[in-house]
């Protein structure tokens, strides 16, 4: 026999029983129950207000049941944690469920009130979430030392997100920084296999194009000189001294003729002997990350944008090269948080932006959602189609925002005001 929701669905139920269904009276399970009151709720005319009434006074035990268990329907979960449904003591069994959407608990914590601040605030999911976090920031009920803890938690965040992504510069035997987990070990352990498989596959999907531009030099989109700045800042250890000209050579080695390059380098080879002469300290440095990628091929680029460094990933992703610069996206290293930076960057290919929301895994995260839409560097259909997945405030700033075309303006202020007329029309 066919469960009642079913019956119910299909419109087989006759009055009198769908006005005991609105009233939570049928001789069904808590967890039935419960799916078919949201059902009325969301989709029925007539019993739809009586059962948003019986929701709102349910049996709180059995509401809790439903919103710490992952087989409970998503339909039921997305009623218990909208905002406008939301009871705030179901929220801690919510937020900790893994089949409520990141999505939904971001739209809690951009405009929940206090009692929501104050649950997310104590959720280990949420503290774990960069996004969450990121988004919790910008809810004005947010006291000021919570926003400082906030903040905090965010700095150690990034921080074991370096230091559980695998480093280029380790060697075996390299001693694992003290934060790191087991689980982290062991992820380092069978990284190497994980590269070379995921190199390995690259070139091979590859082959063709990598034949048409196996000779391309390395040519960065945007100014050579500003990626030479970035490339000398993060190549020098944090224990070695600083000076105002540590760095002239990088930008003359990039994309110049061989001739050229090579009456630069003796030059800039005097100039470095005076130097050492006189800074004898820095005479052991090695030779410049930007220099070292100009020196490889195509082939060798693509090699080191799966298995080096974030360095040399935040270098090769703006490799002028298609090929190269979405080997960058295929590397087993890369983290969110790379991907985050790369999506609000304007001087990387389009084909690079259009491709990071084609990967579930970055597609599923909101922060590279709406740094996507936000960047006018992204292809216009790329925008257009990520819009929809924006929160309420994000789609309002966007409506605003200057810099993005008018296309993309409009579409988020359509969206923008049909989600607050949903909203409204819940109530």
């Amino acid at each position: 026999m066919a469960r009642m929701i079913d019956q119910i669905r299909s419109s087989q139920v006759p009055s009198n029983l769908m006005q005991a269904a609105a009233r939570g009276s049928l001789a069904v399970s808590p967890a039935e129950t419960i799916e078919i009151l949201v059902y009325l709720a969301l989709h029925h005319r007539g019993f739809g207000e009586m059962a948003r009434l019986t929701l709102a006074g349910w049996d709180e035990k059995a509401s809790l049941a439903a919103a710490r268990n992952p087989a409970t329907s998503a339909e039921v979960l997305g009623y218990l944690v909208s905002p406008e449904n939301l009871r705030p003591r179901l929220l801690p069994a919510l937020a900790e469920n893994p089949s409520v959407s990141e999505q939904a608990l971001s739209e809690l914590a951009s405009r929940g009130g206090r009692l929501v601040v104050q649950a997310l605030l104590a959720s280990p999911r949420v503290l774990s979430s960069r996004g969450l976090l990121q988004v919790l920031q910008s809810n004005a009920n947010l006291r000021p030392n919570e926003n400082t803890e906030v903040a905090s938690k965010l700095a150690t965040l990034e921080k074991s997100a370096a230091i559980t992504a695998p480093a280029e510069s380790a060697h075996p035997g390299t001693d694992i920084s003290d934060g790191a987990s087991a689980e982290t070990e062991r992820a380092e352990a069978t990284s190497d296999a994980a590269v070379e498989e995921a190199l390995t596959g690259y070139l091979n999907e590859n082959a063709t194009a990598l034949e048409v531009e196996k000779d391309k030099p390395f040519q960065p989109v945007g100014r050579i000189e500003d990626l030479a700045a970035a490339a000398a800042r993060e190549s020098v250890a944090p224990s070695e001294p600083t000076t105002t000209d540590a760095e002239p050579e990088p930008a003359l080695a990039v994309g110049v003729a061989p001739e050229a390059k090579s009456r630069a380098s003796t030059t800039a080879d005097v100039a470095q002997v005076r130097k050492h002469a006189s800074q004898p300290s820095l005479s052991d440095r090695r030779e410049s990350t930007l220099q070292k990628i100009a020196k490889l091929d195509v082939k060798g680029r693509i090699a080191l944008a799966i298995r080096g460094s974030k360095e040399e990933r935040s270098i090769l992703i703006r490799d002028g090269t298609k090929v190269v610069a979405l080997a960058v996206l295929e590397s087993p290293k890369i983290t969110d948080a790379e991907v985050e930076g790369f999506a609000q960057q304007k001087n990387v290919l389009d084909v690079v932006l259009r491709m990071i929301p084609l990967k579930r895994r970055f597609a599923k995260n909101y922060v590279i959602t709406r740094n996507l839409v936000f960047n006018p560097r992204t292809p216009i259909d790329c925008s257009l189609t990520l819009i929809k997945h924006l929160l309420v405030h994000d789609l309002k700033n966007l409506s605003g925002n200057k810099e993005v075309g008018e296309a993309i303006r409009k579409l988020a202020l359509k969206t923008y005001k049909q989600k607050m007329e949903k909203r409204s029309g819940q109530h």
